[in-house]
This record gives C-alpha cells, structure tokens and sequence, in this order.
C-alpha cells in the first residue's frame, strides 16, 4: 500500500498545484516547467494528470539520467511532430541541450503547435535556467511549482493508506511532522512501520501499528547511512581535507539539514551565517564545490548549478537522514578537530602594497589549506561606500584567530599598515600576532615583535615557493590551537 518506488495507488494524494499542472498540459503548443524539490512527487503529478486526460498512453518519457535518452532530447529540435514529451531531470542535462530545448520549446509556442508540446520536469530553478539560456522564451512558458506539501496533505496519504490496509499507525502524527512536506519519507516511515509490525498484507480486521517513531526513524536511519554513509563523509571532508580546516563542506550539509525545503541558495545561506562565509566562498568561488558534486557518488545525491548557486538534493531521504544523525557524532567520525569558530577568520593579512604579490601567495595557500582568509582586495566590493577604518579595525582587532604580518620595507612607512598594527598590537602579548619579516629588515629601536617567533621571506626569491611553505608552518600553528 504504501509504495516507495513508482507511482502510489491507494496512496496517492493530488499535490496542492494538481487543478493549476493539469489546466497547463491541456493547453496546446504551450511549454510546461514542473519545478520542486527532489522526492515532492513531480514526475507522479505528471503521470497522474496524464492519465486522467487520457493521454498517458500517447506520451514520450525521457530522463536525462538515461544515456540514450540524453541523445534522443538532443536530436529533438531536428524532429517534426514528436507529440508530448516529457523531460525528466531537466537539472541534469548540459548548458548547450538546455538551450537547445529552451529555443524549441519557444517555436512550439510561437506556432502553437497542436503536433507538439514539451513537459519539463526538474528541481528547483529548472524554470530560471531554462529562461536564463533563452530570456525571451519566459512568456511562452508555464511554470507549476511544488512545493512541500502541507500537513493535512500528508496526513491524507497516511489516512488512505491505513484504510487501504486496515491498520491503524500509532506513530501517525510523529510520521506527519517528520515527512516535512515530502509524501515520498512519509511512504518510506509508514512502509517500514507496517513492516516492522510484521503487516505485509492486509488484515481482515482492524489492527493497530504500534511501532514507536522512534524505532522507525533509528532503523530507517541506519539503512540510510550504508547507503548514503561513505558519500557523506567524503563530501564533508572536501577535496582537501584538513582537521583543522574551517569545514566549508560539512557546514553546507548543515545548512541542508536545516532547511524548509530540499535545496538552498548558497549566498543566502552565507549572509546568514557570517562565520562560514568566507570559508564557504572560497570553495564556491575557486568551483571546488562544484568539482565535489561532480564526483560519481556525490552527484547522486547531490546536485550544484554554479550559474544559480543552488545546492539541491537528488534523493530526499538524504535530508531525512541529515535531519536525523547527531551531528557531534558525525563530527567526531568525520575527523574535524573543531568546527564552530567565534571568529569570522583564520587569518587576517596585513601588509604594504609593495608586498602584495607575496601576500597573494600566502592567502592562496592558505585557502587551498581550507583556512578562512582576511584579504583587502577579495572584500573590495564590501569595503566600497564604508567607512573603511570601521570595517577594518574589528576585523585586526578580534575577528580573526591571528593576524599575519607581512613586514615588508615599506610596512611602518604606510598609512594603513600604521592604522592596522594600531588595531592588533594588544594581541602581541596573547601569541595572536604572527609576524614574517623580509629578508635584510633591520630591527627598530623598541619593536616588540622582534621578541616574537616568526618567519622571513626574501623579496628576491621565488615568492611563490616561499608562501606555500609558510602557509603549511601558519596551518600547523592552526592546528595547535
């Protein structure tokens, strides 16, 4: 009764958006976006409404996860009359398909072709990518969303479930309130409850399911982590794993977790949690991110666009299941010595402009060491219209763990290295305050730093060879603390 692959009988349950997905597909020549996150029942909407206008048997089901299908939409545009095709997993086709489809869904409309209409099924932001290859196909198109479904949605499936089986779920409302919106989890809780219960057919009488919630969420957590475990963990730990890293990764799969729906948006979810910010956009910047969703078991459950900088998920028992762990025990067996961080920064640079090529080096080892870096130009366009000395003295101050000073020949003789060392020299006496001194610098009279373990880099030199080998020191000296 309660099916957790295919299409549900007893169990289907018309989603909020039915009536609006149904006035669409009836409409001729007109293109169809079915947007929504993974697991909301899409593609069964589809299949449904197809079947109650009879035409589920005249229709053409295409997935972009299947490779002869993925050539077959290729060769679309190239075809006459093909009837109505449905594209599932519009997310996962390439940019150049995407527009090719964009362009002919277009021509379909403009022609209101009654020998061709074209169905869209994909997540979130299907809809936008679609329009953003082809700007002038937005008015051609309809968009349905789905959303999560309400509570009274869900319940209706487990209710129509029950009464299917003749049983009774004890669990019911824990089952309700931890599906979240998904009528797929609520399938999965209910299946293994009754199974649990030892109902694999329908009783002749009444019979109660008393299995605790708890019970089905410890043993369908434990059948999600053999096959989600090691994919996990391999995305928490990144490309480059360090323990002492900032955890961008594992913060993202945090912030999966913690959200409404299926899928985030990456700068959003950065505003909103400042500590990890420039961690995060380090890996979203330098397409590292993308690079790890790229990767065979990662990109079956998740999915990264970078042209929208949306983070959605292939399969929705995977944000069940982040939901579900204890996140301090999946730290520990990640390896992350610690991931929660006061300050917004490993490392502030401070240095003259006569030192910038060197400085450059050391942040971009240090980022590649999975450290958060304070760097003037990376935050140039946040700096822009401020008042520079407010926006940059927390940070010397106190927002980083260490300030690196890069003390160049010119460092003392510049208004803003002046300003900057103004700002952290109460740090000097707390270890906070690492200072790399260029080669042949003469000591000043009462330098306080000269007391100070440090570095020395020599302006002749291969600069970059030198900045590497000083970011792996500045790591370790990380780790420690």
């Amino acid at each position: 009764m309660f099916k957790v692959s295919g299409v549900p009988t007893h169990t289907f349950v018309r989603p909020s958006a039915f009536n609006r997905l149904k006035v669409a597909l009836k409409t001729p020549g007109r293109g169809v976006i079915v947007e929504g996150p993974s697991g909301i029942g899409k593609s069964t909407a589809v299949t449904k409404v197809l079947e109650d206008l009879g035409l589920d048997d005249k229709i053409t089901m295409l997935s972009a996860r299947d490779v002869g299908d993925v050539e077959y939409i290729a060769h679309l545009p190239e075809m006459g009359g093909t009837g109505t095709v449905v594209i599932d997993d519009f997310h996962r086709l390439e940019d150049s398909v995407k527009s090719a489809v964009a362009d002919l869904l277009k021509v379909t409309a403009d022609r209101e072709d009654p020998t061709r209409k074209f169905v869209i099924v994909g997540i979130n932001e299907a809809g936008r990518a679609l329009i953003e290859s082809s700007p002038d196909v937005a008015n051609r198109i309809e968009v349905v969303r789905l959303e999560t479904e309400p509570p009274g949605q869900i319940e209706a499936l487990v209710r129509a479930g029950e009464d299917a089986l003749n049983i009774e779920i004890e669990a019911r409302q824990h089952i309700i309130e931890n599906a979240r919106g998904s009528f797929y989890i609520a399938q999965l809780l209910c299946w293994d409850a009754c199974l649990e219960a030892g109902i694999i057919e329908r009783p002749d009488e009444k019979t109660p399911i008393p299995t605790p919630y708890a019970s089905i969420q410890r043993r369908v957590v434990g059948r999600q982590k053999e096959r989600f475990g090691d994919a996990v963990k391999a995305f928490a730990r990144g490309t480059k794993f360090r323990p002492s890293g900032r955890a961008p990764y594992l913060h993202i799969l945090r912030w999966l977790a913690e959200s409404a729906s299926w899928s985030i948006h990456i700068p959003d979810e950065m505003r909103m949690h400042p500590t990890e910010k420039a961690s995060v956009g380090v890996v979203r910047d330098r397409g590292y991110l993308a690079s790890l969703c790229d990767q065979p078991d990662i990109a079956k459950l998740l999915h990264f666009d970078p042209d929208t900088d949306i983070l959605s998920v292939e399969d929705p028992m995977l944000v069940y299941y982040l939901r579900s762990i204890s996140w301090p025990d999946f730290v520990r067996e990640v390896g992350f010595t610690k991931v929660d961080y006061d300050e917004r920064y490993d490392v502030a640079l401070t240095f003259a402009r006569e030192d910038r090529v060197y400085a450059e080096h050391l942040r971009d080892a240090l980022e590649d060491l999975g450290h958060a870096v304070f760097y003037d130009m990376a935050e140039q366009h946040l700096i822009l219209g401020q008042d520079v000395e407010g926006y940059l003295g927390p940070i010397y101050a106190s927002g980083s763990r260490y300030v690196v000073a890069v003390l160049g020949h010119m460092y003392g003789l510049k208004r803003w290295t002046l300003f900057e060392a103004d700002q952290y020299k109460d740090r000097l006496d707390r270890g906070e305050v690492l200072p790399i001194w260029a080669k042949g610098m003469a000591p000043a009279p009462f330098d306080k730093m000269r007391a100070l373990g440090g570095l020395e880099f020599d302006t002749a030199g291969d600069l970059l060879a030198q900045a590497k080998e000083h970011a792996e020191v500045i790591s370790r000296k990380l780790a420690e603390r």
